[in-house]
C-alpha cells in the first residue's frame, strides 16, 4: 500500500514505565549501594533554543550555542558514539565506542557535558562501549545499564552517573568481530541483551553458549522467563528496540548475505533455516547499527547505506511498502537511533570507526523530526 509522505514527528508508541523488583534476589556480582542522596544532576541549560524543523536543516544566524550552522547536529567531536538514551528531562546520555567516556548532550545543542569514564573498556578490534540502556526506575534509582567490552568478554554493568560500574551480567563470549551490544528493557523490567556469534556462526545455535542470541534478565542478571537465552542463530545483534504492543525487534549485521530486522518471539531460532525476518536489507545498504519504533515505523540505522531507514509495517507485522531512506547521504554512516518523548530521532554518526571518511566535526549525534505517513496502519 503506497502511503503518502509528509514531515510530521508521530505520537511516541512507548515510553519509560516503571519496574519494580523482588526482594528476594541475590546480586551476582560485588554490586555496592548508590550512595545516599538524589542521582546526580544532569538538568539541561536554564535557556533552550527552538527545536530543529522537521526534515531539512537551516542555519541559525547567531546562535550561541555550542555546534554552529546545522540545527539537526547536538554534539560533535565524539570517538565513535554508539549507545545513547534520553532521560526523563529531554536530555540524552550518549557513549563513545572508542573512549568508554560518557556525555550529557542537549537538544538545545549546548556545549556536551562529560559525565563519566566506565573503565576496563577494550576496543580492540569491533569491541568497545557497544550499549546503553536506561534503568526503568531510573527516577528512583538513577542507575544506567551499558553493554562493553572487556579484553576477556563481554559483559552488561550497571551504575549511578558518576559512580562505579558493578557487573550484572559477565562471561559474553568476546571476539574480533560481532561482539552484539543490544540493550532495551521490556515493559514489565525485563532486560533483553543482543549479543553476537563472535565470527563463529556455530555459537550461535549452540545452547550452552551466550554468543548470538538475544538473553532475558532481570536487574541482577538472572535469568528471566525461560532465560537467560531468549532467541538464538543470530550473528550480531547490534540494536534491540519496543513497540507499543511490547512486540521485540532486533538488528542482526550479518558477514554474509542481507543484514536483518527480526521480531523477534521467546524460543525463537533466526538462524539460516530459522524464522523468516520482518525485513532484509540489501549489502549495499548493510551494517545495521540501531533501531527505534514509533507507532506504525522502526527506523533502522544504516551505516553503509548513510541513512536512516523508514518501515511502516501493518498489524502483522509486514511491511506495506518499499522501505524509505532518510538523511540519505547527509551526515555519513548513521547508527544509534532511539526516540524521544517528542516524536524527534536521537542518531549517532559512525564516521570515524575505521571504514567512513570523518568530516571535520565528527562524530556527531543528531535530532530531527522523523517522516510519517498518512496510513492508518495500526502496529
Amino acid at each position: 500500500m503506497a502511503a503518502r509522505r509528509r514531515w510530521l514527528a508521530p505520537a511516541l508508541a512507548g515510553c519509560l514505565l516503571a519496574a519494580g523488583c523482588s526482594s528476594g534476589y541475590q546480586p551476582v556480582g560485588p554490586f555496592r549501594d548508590r550512595p545516599e542522596g538524589p542521582p546526580p544532576q544532569v538538568a539541561p541549560p536554564s535557556s533552550s533554543a527552538p527545536l530543529p524543523a522537521p526534515g531539512d536543516p537551516s542555519p541559525q544566524e547567531g546562535s550561541s550555542q555550542g555546534t554552529d550552522g546545522d540545527p539537526n547536529v547536538v554534539a560533535t567531536d565524539l570517538a565513535v558514539p554508539t549507545g545513547l538514551v534520553v532521560l526523563p528531562d529531554g536530555t540524552a546520555v550518549v557513549g563513545e565506542r572508542e573512549t568508554g567516556r560518557l556525555l550529557q548532550v542537549f537538544p538545545d545543542r549546548s556545549p556536551a557535558r562529560e559525565l563519566m569514564t566506565l573503565p576496563g573498556v577494550d576496543t580492540a578490534g569491533e569491541g568497545g562501549l557497544l550499549g546503553l540502556a536506561l534503568s526503568p526506575t531510573f527516577g528512583e534509582d538513577g542507575l544506567l545499564y551499558a553493554y562493553l567490552s572487556t579484553a576477556t568478554d563481554n559483559r552488561v554493568v550497571r551504575f549511578p552517573l558518576g559512580g562505579t560500574p558493578n557487573p550484572v551480567l559477565t562471561g559474553i563470549p568476546r571476539g574480533e568481530v560481532h561482539n552484539g551490544g543490544g540493550l532495551v528493557f521490556g515493559v514489565d523490567g525485563t532486560l533483553y541483551v543482543g549479543t553476537g556469534d563472535t565470527g563463529d556462526p556455530a555459537l550461535a545455535g549452540d545452547a550452552a553458549s551466550l554468543a548470538g542470541k538475544v538473553l532475558a534478565v532481570d536487574v541482577f542478571g538472572q535469568p528471566a522467563g525461560d532465560g537467560p537465552v531468549f532467541s538464538r542463530g543470530h550473528s550480531d545483534v547490534t540494536a534491540l528496540c519496543m513497540g507499543g504492543d511490547e512486540q521485540l525487534f532486533g538488528t542482526d549485521d550479518l558477514a554474509t548475505g542481507p543484514d536483518e530486522l527480526d521480531a523477534l518471539s521467546a524460543g525463537g531460532d533466526y538462524g539460516p533455516a530459522g524464522r523468516s525476518p520482518v525485513l532484509q536489507v540489501p549489502q549495499a545498504q548493510e551494517g545495521l547499527g540501531g533501531c527505534a519504533v514509533s507507532g506504525p515505523f522502526v527506523f533502522l540505522g544504516e551505516r553503509t547505506g548513510e541513512q536512516v531507514l523508514v518501515v511502516e509495517l501493518d498489524g502483522r507485522r509486514t511491511p506495506v511498502a518499499e522501505p524509505e531512506g532518510f538523511l540519505t547521504g547527509r551526515y555519513g554512516r548513521l547508527r544509534t537511533v532511539v526516540t524521544d518523548t517528542a516524536g524527534a530521532l536521537w542518531i549517532t554518526t559512525s564516521n570515524g570507526d575505521g571504514a567512513g571518511t570523518p568530516a571535520a566535526d565528527d562524530d556527531r549525534v543528531l535530532r530531527v523530526l522523523p517522516p510519517s505517513s498518512d496510513a492508518d496502519s495500526p502496529l
